[in-house]
């Protein structure tokens, strides 16, 4: 058995559709995927894919990123309610969005949201950044740090999990220096929505072993105080560059953390 790591496919890309779909069951039923989100705003397409993912993998894990979670057209009132209705879709397909203890490994996904806890965002990011404008969330959530504090309370119980390896995934970052020191002054603009450094300590407090995350678009890898991360972005089709576009076997088996 070993397990694949994934984020951010985008397929309301044709081609990044047209990737995930050729994807076959003859290479992967015996593996497991964890799917750091950003798959599709379109609920009905993001059903479509996680249907074909399962048929090709054992199993499927899955946390919503921010993408998942707009509600521009698909008439869900508020972005709340279209995450319990991806919950409730994961369920009916058997999808799992929470943790599973295997033989001697655990898998733990963790849910986040931004905080500006990674720094204030200028007034170009508050303008073009379309979270702001594409997702919608009940009034007394008031900010951006209240919908954090609401998908930090779901992973408490999440943090007790323990095994002889664990992996955590989350779509956001937990930390900010998993970023590449390379990345231009320009392009750090968008660094403060792009997790939180409060899911950085639930990672620290359950201790995994590697830590999946996703939404930054730059693949990734490095350990840090005892955890390895790893971002496999597949990304928008320009973004050659910096994402591998290809499937990251991250754990086997046979050897342990592969990557």
């Amino acid at each position: 058995m070993r397990v694949y790591a994934l984020s951010d496919i985008h397929v309301d890309y044709a081609e990044n559709l047209a990737w995930i779909k050729a994807l076959t069951e003859a290479e992967y039923r015996d593996d497991l995927l964890l799917l750091a989100g950003d798959v599709t705003d379109d609920i009905g397409l993001l059903e479509e894919v996680l249907c074909h993912l399962c048929v090709c993998f054992r199993q499927v894990f899955f946390v919503p990123g921010n993408h998942d979670l707009w509600v521009r057209r698909d008439g869900f009132a508020c972005s709340l309610a279209k995450f319990t209705a991806i919950e409730q879709l994961c369920d009916r397909l058997g999808v799992e969005t929470r943790p599973v203890e295997l033989s001697g490994l655990s898998i733990v996904p963790l849910l986040g949201w931004y905080d500006f806890s990674f720094g204030e965002p200028d007034r170009h990011l508050r303008r073009a950044w379309r979270d702001f404008k594409a997702c919608q969330w009940p009034r007394e959530f008031g900010d951006e740090q209240a919908i954090t504090a609401h998908f930090l309370a779901l992973n408490e119980e999440r943090l007790n999990t323990t095994n002889d390896c664990l992996i955590s995934f989350s779509h956001f970052l937990p930390r900010l220096d998993v970023m590449p020191p390379q990345i231009p002054q320009h392009r750090r603009r968008v660094y403060p929505v792009l997790g939180t450094e409060k899911l950085g300590e639930q990672v620290r407090r359950l201790k995994p072993d590697l830590h999946i995350y996703g939404h930054s678009h730059v693949n990734q890898a490095m350990t840090l105080d005892g955890t390895h991360y790893v971002n496999n972005a597949f990304a928008y089709p320009d973004e050659q560059r910096i994402a591998r576009k290809q499937l990251l076997c991250v754990w086997d088996s046979k050897e342990g953390i592969a990557c």
